[in-house]
């Protein structure tokens, strides 16, 4: 009976010490969302990855990306499609303005454009070759910044030819205008390749004609 008693009083000993260090293993979990106010969204808490850190942070987050995906990946994912649709605003207006003379016949409607451009042997096959070259060229250094091994920050590659970055106060002004403009930029190509579709008509000839609406 003291036996029985005793391998009882064993097994609740080790079942309450499993239970409490499944109790303490969901403590240390940090939250998905803390209790601090979205700055963008007053009606909603921030996710805790958003904690206003990073440049042009400002809690916005409704769909709860941080949630499921490391902020430092999407943060270098921003910033990626941010500059490359900064170069797509500039390069849409341009190609309106000016054509290459190497480029007989082609479109002055960028999205006519792309089905000239994107032939077998046309400048597109360049660009997705030089591209992936550059994606493939960078991936170990975004998967060391996931991973920790790395205190790289998200987007940075040391590219300061003209020597912006030296002042800490001035960089970082740098950054939060990269990431306003970027995100301003990825709207407007959004706006400029619809509206093109919608009127057959390049952005500046609309402006020039008064057509703002299909």
């Amino acid at each position: 009976m003291a036996a029985f008693v005793s391998g009882v009083s064993g097994f609740r000993s080790a079942f309450v010490a499993k239970a409490s260090v499944k109790c303490a293993a969901k403590a240390a979990t940090p939250a998905k969302w803390s209790m601090k106010v979205s700055q963008s969204m007053p009606f909603m808490q921030a996710p805790s990855a958003l904690d206003g850190s990073m440049a042009g942070d400002v809690g916005f987050d409704p769909l709860g990306f941080s949630r499921a995906f490391d902020i430092k990946w999407l943060r270098e994912a921003e910033l990626k499609h941010g500059r490359i649709c900064m170069l797509a605003a500039l390069g849409w207006i341009v190609q309106e303005l000016y054509t290459f003379p190497f480029y007989p016949g082609a479109p002055h409607i960028p999205t006519a454009a792309h089905d000239y451009m994107a032939r077998w042997n046309g400048p597109l096959g360049q660009i997705l070759l030089f591209t992936s070259f550059f994606e493939i060229m960078t991936l170990p250094a975004v998967i060391q910044m996931i991973t920790g091994e790395s205190d790289r920050a998200p987007g940075d590659f040391c590219f300061d030819p003209l020597g912006l970055g030296k002042d800490p106060e001035k960089l970082y002004k740098y950054q939060v205008n990269e990431v306003k403009n970027g995100r301003l930029a990825m709207i407007a190509v959004g706006g400029f390749v619809h509206q093109a579709w919608l009127s057959n008509m390049g952005a500046l000839e609309q402006l020039s004609k008064g057509k703002l609406l299909p």
